[in-house]
């Protein structure tokens, strides 16, 4: 009969309900799953990025560091060449003091020669300073001759002494510029010394920073590209949220429509 008919119908009606209202459970159950995991991974994000904004104010800090370092080797490369320099115009001087004395002996064109392969050994000492200490004592043998040679030519000039009257006082003033110009060369060595070991630990220091640096600079790079990746994923999570909402809504309305045509089933 029709009633018959009707009552297979509504109970297979109730039944497709029954299947779709256990669909919906389960498509709602997943979404609330997905936005879990949705909010899970925006809290990532959010770690990831104070972490690069962290790594961001170290890398500056870290880059003002290095700037001043790198102010503070040119100043000492300034002082080494002023230095250098300064020791250039001494060796100059100590050339003409020394010129005048040429035509008085023989033994004061030796050290004149002696002084100058000193003033290129002392240019050459940043690239030689594993030979500093044999270089030394063999410029104590030099002096030690040079004195030796100095005794013999004073001996010579006192045998001479009413023919090279004016030569003899050249050479007394030539001594006194030589002892102060030895002196202030000896000094002018050290300040060298200390310049070339600060100006090393500078650079060591440096080049420890740079590589730091570096290495800070490939670590942003990789959470700057997981950054990039987790973005992409959010933004499939996010377009397939709205998918899910979109099907929600349409198995919500398929519903109504059902609950409508259940309701009409009823009233017959």
């Amino acid at each position: 009969s029709t009633i018959q008919k009707q009552r297979q119908e509504l109970q297979f009606l109730i039944a497709e309900l029954k299947d779709r209202d256990k669909e919906l459970n389960d498509m709602v159950a997943v979404h609330q799953r997905q936005l879990l995991a949705w909010e899970d991974d925006r809290q990532r994000v959010l770690t990831l990025a104070e972490r690069c904004n962290l790594l961001n104010n170290e890398l500056n800090k870290r880059n003002e560091i290095i700037k001043s370092l790198t102010k503070r080797l040119k100043f000492l490369e300034s002082q080494q060449n002023d230095s250098k320099t300064t020791f250039e115009n001494t060796q100059q001087k100590f050339k003409e003091l020394s010129q005048k004395v040429t035509d008085a002996t023989v033994h004061c064109q030796a050290l004149e020669e002696k002084n100058q392969s000193l003033h290129c050994s002392v240019l050459e000492l940043s690239a030689k300073t594993g030979q500093l200490q044999a270089r030394e004592q063999e410029l104590l043998t030099m002096l030690k001759l040079k004195d030796e040679a100095i005794l013999e030519t004073t001996d010579h000039i006192t045998e001479f002494t009413s023919k090279f009257k004016k030569l003899e006082s050249a050479l007394r003033a030539a001594k006194m510029e030589e002892f102060s110009l030895n002196k202030e060369k000896q000094d002018l060595k050290l300040r060298l010394k200390e310049l070339i070991l600060e100006t090393n630990k500078l650079k060591d220091d440096l080049c420890e920073k740079v590589k730091e640096n570096n290495k800070q600079q490939e670590e942003i790079t990789h959470l700057k590209q997981e950054n990039g990746c987790l973005r992409n994923e959010l933004t499939l999570i996010v377009e397939k949220a709205k998918r899910k909402d979109q099907l929600l809504q349409f198995a919500k309305s398929k519903q109504a429509r059902t609950d409508t045509e259940l309701s009409s089933l009823r009233q017959v």
